[in-house]
């Protein structure tokens, strides 16, 4: 049997995670007489080949943390990950991370700013990494691939990394895998329960040297990351918001606290004439979208027959021009603004 194989049959044993895996390599020296000291029964040694066939025809790959493309800091990391799984571009793990994160019911405005964070960081080199939630998440991963170049961004995500979820999230996600990579501590195939957003979190705060908290309720998941990512010691940035507004309360917190630096735009981090280089094919491409819409609400079936798209592709190039400031929704349609 390979080395991975070992590593999966212990990590996909019930009651092992990664403390306990590292206990079991310490004790037994290396992951082939780990396993034999499990007794490992034929149910899970079945499913870990049924789990590796299904990688290997999904395009899925494995990555330890001896791989050279297992993520820099995610590896610096207490009981980190033995074994992720990846499906997209690998290499993005090898480039500098920022995470991005916050509540999935964010204003537009609070997702324009994030947006153009995100394709700040992009356009410098930077791999944006997040957890493909709706609102700020999916704000953040669409801006980074807004940008000009090789722009890459990171799905952290609960379940297996051929799961979608949220539905919604659906164009993103395989804009994700052409243009970026996914990735999960779970098995391939598996649907993710409340403990693992917990886990997902915690891979999202280790895997960056910086984190940037955007709007969050203070009992919030992205409260949470950014607890993880103080504990690890990552930078921690916060965006402020408006006092009176419940999504204001965990960025402001950390403000206060001093536990995070105030973040005021990309200016924060890079030189003005390093942020947003003019991307003119991808205003020629936006074009026949906004030509289509005017004062009258249009609704997303109507603008798909009007430009010749499908309805993925209209939801997807509508949330990039709502968070630019471009157009909004209103009454069922969307109109130019």
């Amino acid at each position: 049997m390979s080395d991975l194989l070992y590593k999966l049959l212990i990590l996909r044993t019930p009651g092992i995670g990664p403390a306990k895996y590292n206990e079991l390599i310490r004790m037994f020296g290396n992951a082939e007489n780990a396993v034999r000291s499990l007794n490992i029964d034929e149910k899970t040694k079945s499913a870990v080949l049924f789990e590796i066939d299904a990688a290997n025809k999904l395009n899925i790959h494995y990555i330890t943390d001896e791989d050279s493309n297992y993520p820099i800091n995610l590896r610096k990391m207490k009981n980190h990950p033995p074994v992720i799984t990846a499906r997209g571009n690998v290499k993005t793990l090898s480039k500098s991370i920022v995470s991005i994160v916050g509540t999935r019911h964010a204003t537009v405005t609070g997702m324009g700013f994030v947006s153009e964070i995100a394709r700040a960081f992009s356009e410098n080199d930077y791999a944006v990494a997040s957890g493909m939630a709706m609102g700020t998440d999916s704000a953040a991963h669409r801006g980074a691939l807004a940008a000009n170049g090789d722009s890459q961004t990171i799905a952290v995500v609960a379940g297996g990394v051929d799961y979608i979820w949220p539905l919604e999230n659906e164009s993103l996600y395989w804009d994700i895998v052409n243009r970026g990579v996914v990735i999960s501590e779970m098995p391939v195939g598996f649907v993710p329960v409340a403990n693992n957003f917990v886990q997902r979190n915690r891979l999202v705060a280790g895997i960056c040297e910086k984190l940037i908290l955007g709007e969050a309720d203070l009992k919030s998941g992205s409260m949470t990351t950014a607890r993880f990512a103080i504990d690890y010691a990552r930078e921690i940035w916060a965006i402020p918001a408006h006092p009176v507004d419940s999504r204001s309360v965990g960025p402001n917190s950390l403000i206060k606290s001093g536990s995070a630096k105030l973040c005021m735009g990309a200016e924060d981090f890079f030189k003005k004439e390093l942020i947003h280089k003019k991307n003119d094919k991808k205003i020629e491409k936006e074009n026949s979208l906004l030509d289509a819409l005017g004062t009258n609400p249009v609704s997303e079936s109507v603008l798909a027959q009007v430009v010749k798209k499908s309805i993925s592709e209209i939801k997807s190039e509508l949330v990039v021009l709502e968070l630019q400031g471009l157009v909004r929704k209103i009454d069922g349609g969307y109109i130019r603004i």
